[in-house]
């Protein structure tokens, strides 16, 4: 059975689907969490390090992290959008991705945690289009 290869991915209809999707989005996440995140975005979402430095040179304001962790989240939006098809699960995953990224910056999950519960929602989500909850 042929599985498709072409964005949005189809809802899966079998296991080797459900797995192609969910490889589809573990795909996503590393290109969002690694060379799509820089140096810039990964300390400075944190609110518990020092701000980075404005590309003027002045100091950035405190709230600088809020813009950070969204401009990351909304990264990760964009890539569950692309490869689902759905705007739905896209903002879920904007917000459940602050969340579990809050908690890493907070020191209240380790990096490790952070990266499982990430690939958790992944599966859940390929669980919700597999079942029909949504489309």
């Amino acid at each position: 059975m042929p599985v498709s290869t072409t964005f949005p991915l189809e809802i899966p209809t079998g296991p080797l689907s459900a797995l192609v999707l969910l490889f589809a989005f573990a795909i996503g996440h590393a290109l969002a969490d690694f060379p799509l995140q820089g140096d810039f975005l990964s300390h400075g979402k944190n609110r518990n390090s020092p701000s980075p430095p404005l590309a003027d040179g002045r100091g950035s304001p405190k709230s600088l992290w809020i813009y950070l962790m969204s401009a990351h989240c909304l990264v990760h939006a964009g890539f569950v959008w692309l490869v689902c098809g759905s705007a739905l699960l896209a903002f879920a995953e904007f917000v459940l991705h602050w969340i579990i990224d809050v908690l890493k910056c907070e020191g209240r999950t380790s990096f490790e945690t952070d990266q499982w519960l990430h690939i958790a929602t992944k599966a859940l989500y390929v669980g919700i289009l597999w079942a029909g909850w949504i489309s």
